[in-house]
């Protein structure tokens, strides 16, 4: 007689012994170590990305679709055995994590009046580096995380400010040449080295940062914000695209558009951001 799915799972409960409770509850907690260690990194995306693919495959063999099936089933292949390329720099930091003991990592929620004061500290400063004619590169960190890079710059966990920003980017001062990065209201790392775009038609007036803010743009979700040292021009970059000669309240305004609207933005602010201001 077929037992019903009630009678199966009382079974499985009345079998399940200490033993099984401790060995599921390890399991979810490397499994929850492995997530708080990748969450702040690209690999983030890569891993949404290979789940929904083995969604996929999953629901083409249930819907017998053979040849969709068998090619998801060829391209997990590959994956996997491509996952130790894609994830090295991921799978580095976490070893050396796991090997100095840092199994606990802490998070900071910032409200609306936390990121207004931010913002504003970021962009006084930006006015004032670019009346002096001092170049800056400010990162925020959104959805995507940074830590590849902020692992190639020097740690400062400190709280922003226009005077800490003022004297991080002056001239022949150790950290000045790289980058910022703020996370949740903090400056994480400065001296921060970050990728150059490798497109070819933008203007020959764009120098070094100019091309260090839309490369990275190109690979994470973050918001840019540059100050030419040799111009004074404010920009931002986002998405692989960069909007010069902004001004201190559309610099203030846009940044409020990606800090403060990131958690319930619309199909229409998302389009707004890629398009210049007018």
């Amino acid at each position: 007689m077929k037992m019903s799915i009630f009678q199966q799972l009382s079974l499985a409960y009345y079998g399940i012994g200490i033993w099984d409770v401790v060995d599921i509850l390890v399991v979810a907690f490397f499994f929850y170590r492995i997530y708080a260690l990748i969450k702040n990194t690209r690999a983030t995306a890569l891993l949404k990305g290979l789940l929904f693919l083995g969604f996929l495959s999953l629901l083409s063999g249930s819907l017998q679709l053979h040849v969709v099936n068998w090619i998801l089933e060829k391209l997990m292949t590959v994956l996997i055995v491509a996952l130790p390329v894609v994830f090295q720099p991921e799978l580095r930091r976490a070893l050396e994590q796991i090997g100095r003991g840092k199994l606990y990592i802490s998070s900071q929620v910032m409200n609306e009046t936390d990121w207004e004061s931010v913002i504003d500290d970021v962009v006084e400063a930006s006015e004032i580096m670019a009346e002096k004619r001092i170049g800056a590169l400010i990162v925020f960190e959104c959805s995507v995380g940074l830590d590849d890079y902020i692992d190639s710059g020097i740690r400062v966990d400190g709280l922003v400010s226009k005077e800490l920003l003022g004297n991080i980017f002056i001239v022949n001062t150790p950290l000045h040449d790289g980058a910022v990065i703020i996370r949740e209201g903090r400056i994480m790392a400065a001296g921060c080295l970050l990728p150059l775009t490798r497109d070819r038609s933008l203007s020959s007036e764009m120098g070094t940062r100019h091309r260090a803010a839309i490369g990275l743009s190109e690979q994470a979700d973050c918001v840019v914000v540059v100050v030419s040292e040799e111009t004074g021009i404010i920009s931002y970059a986002y998405g692989g695209h960069i909007y010069r000669h902004m001004d201190s309240e559309s610099l203030r305004n846009r940044l409020r558009t990606f800090l403060l609207q990131k958690k319930n933005r619309s199909v229409g602010n998302i389009l707004q951001k890629w398009s210049p201001l007018k």
